[in-house]
């Protein structure tokens, strides 16, 4: 499908052309590359699983559009808009989904929730993703850049199944960060908690 004849603007103030020069100014180029990649493979599992590819597209393009703000604008939106104060704990590999959509939403004008939570949920996922947060967050993970012991497993599982892959990448994720001894989002165990297993 020719990401042109996507029209981004049912969704956005902003054509494609135009969010991909605000992407290109907010984020470095290896970053801005890593979006483009979402974006098509996101497009290719819409279609692959009969959803809509604009909503998919667009939802891929700008997940990481607040990747590369300060962690100083992230905290004051934490304070400013009073949510949970636990996520002040947490760096930007979390603040940039989780927080990272309202910032996408005053800036890009988007305001479909479906995409708003697509941006939110794609690095800690949720119990109850709905197909385009399902396919952000697998997308994100398995697009072709990507070099990770599982990668080629992740894709090939998440092409034959879309919730068998969100079932997998949630469990990979959980088994890595507690192998490294890495601080693991509360969000982030209530998705495995549900997904993986089952409670």
């Amino acid at each position: 499908m020719n990401k042109e004849k996507l029209d981004y603007q049912k969704y956005s103030k902003y054509n494609r052309d135009q969010i991909i020069a605000k992407l290109k100014d907010t984020l470095k180029d290896k970053r801005f590359q890593h979006c483009l990649r979402v974006e098509d493979t996101a497009i290719d599992l819409a279609k692959r699983f009969d959803v809509d590819p604009t909503l998919a597209g667009l939802s891929g393009l700008v997940h990481d559009y607040a990747k590369q703000r300060p962690d100083s604008e992230f905290i004051d939106i934490i304070k400013s808009h009073h949510l949970n104060p636990e996520l002040l704990n947490y760096g930007r590999s979390i603040w940039h989904g989780y927080v990272g959509y309202l910032i996408v939403e005053s800036e890009l004008g988007i305001h479909d929730n479906r995409i708003l939570n697509a941006i939110k949920y794609h690095t800690i996922g949720s119990p109850y993703m709905d197909k385009i947060a399902q396919i952000t967050y697998m997308a994100d993970y398995i697009e072709p850049g990507r070099e990770f012991d599982g990668v080629g497993e992740a894709r090939k599982i998440t092409r034959q199944n879309l919730w068998d892959g969100v079932k997998y990448q949630t469990k990979s994720t959980i088994s890595y960060l507690a192998n490294n001894g890495k601080a693991i989002y509360p969000g982030a165990i209530s998705t495995f908690n549900v997904i993986v297993a089952g409670k």
